[in-house]
């Protein structure tokens, strides 16, 4: 089976962590956009993302969808990056209940899942405590 359509059309931002910069007014899409919410502009560059940041939010999850089962309970936390930039990712490599506001994070290219009955794995990031 061939990797399912919409995972194929978001590798270069799970794979390179590839942003969207607008040309005209340099506002940074993560995922990217066709279209400028700030300016309307229509051109824009691609930027790769840090890999550092720090915890702004999190939650635990107890209850995951059923591909994620074998996780739980696990931690997803909003990450700020800078620059008014925030990327949602699984927190991995520390227990659940350790994870604190303000921690440092580093984006690490990981395993997300495997697609059904087809067995094809998905790739992209996580963030692992950076110590």
């Amino acid at each position: 089976m061939l990797t399912p359509p919409k995972y194929w059309r978001e590798i270069p931002q799970r794979y390179r962590l590839e942003a969207a910069k607008c040309a005209q007014c340099g506002k940074v899409f993560f995922p990217p956009r066709l279209i400028c919410d700030a300016c309307k502009g229509e051109e824009f560059e691609t930027v790769v993302l840090p890999r550092e940041g720090k915890i702004v939010s999190f939650t635990e999850v107890h209850t995951p969808a059923s591909n994620f089962s074998d996780e739980a309970p696990f931690a997803v936390g909003i990450i700020d990056l800078g620059n008014e930039l925030t990327i949602l990712a699984q927190i991995v490599d520390c227990d659940p209940g350790e994870v604190k506001i303000g921690a440092p994070m580093r984006l690490e290219f990981r395993k997300l899942q495997k697609d059904g009955e087809s067995g094809v794995l998905c790739y992209g990031y996580k963030a692992v405590p950076a110590r």
